[in-house]
């Protein structure tokens, strides 16, 4: 058994945390911009971006955090949120497009303000979470939870 804990964070993984790091801040800085200039113009489309801002924000720490068991879970969880969002909200975009009449959300047409990012991404940081899967040390910690041993 090595001394270094075993990284998830290598290759597609860095990459995939720039990507993340680079929606959190081009959403964070739009959703600012709508709701300082103008929210009463379009609630409902300003606050769907400020939730897509914040949901790649935690996804963001949570995969670069993701060698914790806990942060592990957390960027599922938040990753599975960010599909369910860019997958509704692009549908409600096309569907009922009076929604978002005055201005478009991160999501809205799937991420087509953003190249289709928003719509590929949680694809791959879901890929990559399970591929990257969980280490047999991982495992067994989690076992000796659920059994309530301590492997101390």
């Amino acid at each position: 058994m090595s001394s270094q804990p075993r990284t998830r964070m290598t290759g597609i993984g860095r990459v995939l945390v720039v990507v993340y790091a680079i929606m959190a801040l081009a959403a964070t800085g739009r959703s600012f911009v709508q709701i300082v200039q103008d929210f009463a113009a379009a609630p409902l489309a300003y606050t769907l971006s400020a939730v897509a801002a914040a949901v790649y924000i935690l996804a963001t720490v949570a995969l670069v955090r993701s060698d914790s068991r806990v942060w592990y879970v957390i960027a599922w969880i938040a990753i599975g949120f960010e599909l369910v969002g860019v997958l509704v909200v692009g549908t409600l975009s096309l569907t009922h497009p009076e929604l978002f009449l005055h201005d478009a959300t991160v999501w809205s047409g799937y991420g087509f303000g953003y190249f289709w990012v928003p719509l590929v991404l949680p694809f791959v940081g879901l890929w990559w979470l399970r591929s990257s899967g969980r280490t047999s040390d991982e495992a067994t910690d989690a076992g000796a939870l659920a059994t309530g041993r301590s492997s101390w």
